[in-house]
Order: structure tokens, then C-alpha cells, then sequence
């Protein structure tokens, strides 16, 4: 399953600067993910990390992994939806992160993430970050679901 940029947008809650996923190449619901940022110097982190030196900070990295979890966790059903209002899906752990080299504008991230356990409030993952078949970043994740009142 493949997604583009206003299906992305259709169930996730991100918006410009904070949608990190451009992209979705492969996806198989509840269990995998395959998804692509591109990394332009139009950035508005650039600006300051670094001026004379632009790296895309590592929590942005961690955070991209995080948006394309929510993606594949929860396609199909229609209980869990993480750009509904009502539902809240927070990234609330991050261990065994490395930063292997720096992104860089122009640079295209694929992010590849996996479940390692789903639940109606917390969820496991593995992720990945490369640049041209190089891993640049990984990190085991943990994202917590909570009904929002309105």
C-alpha cells in the first residue's frame, strides 16, 4: 500500500513545519512501514542548526519515525484514527537511539518502521532512518494512545 502526501494528511493530525512524511512506499497495516522524507534546505530548522553547517536535528529523525508509526499502526480501524480530535497519540519513550551521520539538505530519508507490540494505549516500535541505503539513525520507540474530551 502506498500513500501520497493529501492521503498522509488525511490521518495525521501534522501540519507545516511539524509533517515530516512526504511519502509512503510500502505499508502493511498493524505490522510495517516504508516512508520518505525529503530534506530540503527550505527547512525552517535550518535556520538555526546550523546556519553554516545545516543538520537536521536528531528529534526530528525520532519524531519522523514516530509520524510514520501512526500511520501504519491503526489503518483499518475505523476505532483509531491519530488526525481525529478526539484521539491523542503522543510519543512518550525513545531508548537505544544512535545517530550514525548527519542528514543534510537534499538529502531523501527513508524511514523504515516496524511494530514491535500494539495495544489500545501503548505501542512498541523499531525504527530506522537511511540516506542512500546507509543507515544515518535508530531508536526503539514507545507512543501512547489517549481519548481526548472535548
Amino acid at each position: 500500500m502506498e500513500l501520497d502526501i493529501k492521503e498522509i494528511m488525511a490521518r495525521l493530525p501534522h501540519r507545516y513545519p511539524m509533517l515530516l512524511i512526504d511519502r509512503v512506499l510500502e505499508m502493511v497495516p498493524g505490522k510495517s512501514i516504508v516512508a520518505i522524507k525529503n530534506v530540503s534546505i527550505n527547512e525552517p530548522f535550518f535556520e538555526g542548526h546550523f546556519p553554516h553547517h545545516p543538520v537536521m536535528p536528531g528529534v526530528l529523525i525520532i519524531e519522523a519515525m514516530a509520524q510514520a508509526a501512526a500511520l501504519f499502526s491503526f489503518e483499518g480501524n475505523p476505532e483509531v484514527n491519530p488526525a481525529d480530535k478526539k484521539i491523542a497519540y503522543y510519543l512518550v519513550g525513545v531508548d537505544d537511539a544512535r545517530f550514525r551521520r548527519p542528514v543534510v539538505p537534499g538529502d531523501q530519508l527513508r524511514l523504515e518502521v516496524t511494530a514491535e507490540r500494539i495495544s489500545r494505549s501503548i505501542c512498541k516500535y523499531s525504527g530506522s532512518a537511511l540516506v542512500d541505503g546507509k543507515e544515518v539513525a535508530h531508536a526503539k520507540l514507545m507512543c501512547a494512545i489517549r481519548t481526548m474530551e472535548e
